[in-house]
């Protein structure tokens, strides 16, 4: 069964810092494009952050450039994703997923998810 499971979530005063986790199970995923979304209640899902498979490649949305950092441990079937300075805009579940083919910001375009886990920055 492939998988993927997020952690690391949870509540933030704005300014502090959170490290997601994404555990990958049932397939390699060492090829595979890894990305970040969110969702925040009454909006549509959105790009975060994306990596290539072999992490020289990396994407960010504008808002989080400079404040999150994406990363992965193919040895480990993990991706990360560093939040740093977190405003309460950044608020939202934030979802795993793996691109097989291509190199996409549209979440159409990936092929697996995680469940999501929930950040909360507060003001």
């Amino acid at each position: 069964q492939v998988q993927l499971v997020e952690s690391g979530g949870g509540l933030v005063q704005a300014g502090g810092s959170l490290r997601l986790s994404c555990a990958a199970s049932g397939r390699s995923f060492s090829s595979d494009v890894m990305g970040w979304f969110r969702q925040a209640p009454g909006k549509e899902r959105e790009f975060v952050a994306g990596i290539s498979w072999d992490g020289g490649r990396l994407y960010y949305q504008d808002s989080v450039k400079g404040r999150f950092t994406i990363s992965r441990d193919n040895a480990k079937n993990m991706a990360y994703l560093q939040m740093n300075s977190l405003k309460p805009e950044d608020t939202a579940v934030y979802y795993c997923a793996a691109q097989t083919t291509g190199w996409s910001t549209s979440s159409n375009g990936y092929d697996y998810w995680g469940q999501g886990t929930q950040v909360t920055v507060s003001s």
